[in-house]
């Protein structure tokens, strides 16, 4: 009978150890920032691909505290000229995905 009480320890230790690495990993890896840019086609480049995502474009962003960076990202279509354009992104150790939204 104590050996099975150790095993159980043993588990949910490990299962708290878990749980902790997620959890730190969620809180210090995985950042969201927004970031806005006005849309320019001349940045604009035709792409071939095998999903629906035939253009990129590769423009200048600002986040709310003044800080450019350049940001790219795929779309199904042409954007509206200087229409402008609310980016969420979501680092994740070197992968970045974005929501678009019009404002």
């Amino acid at each position: 009978m104590e050996d099975v009480k150790e095993k159980l320890q043993y588990i949910i230790a490990i299962v708290i150890a878990i749980i902790i690495c997620v959890l730190a990993y969620y809180f210090l890896c995985i950042k969201e920032e927004i970031y806005y840019t006005k849309i320019d086609n001349t940045k604009i480049e035709q792409i071939e691909t095998s999903d629906s995502m035939r253009y990129k474009y590769k423009l200048l962003c600002y986040n709310k505290n003044g800080r450019e960076k350049e940001i790219q990202f795929k779309t199904s279509r042409i954007l509206k000229e200087n229409a402008y354009l609310m980016l969420e992104v979501i680092n994740l150790s070197r992968c970045t995905f974005m929501e678009r939204s019009f404002l």
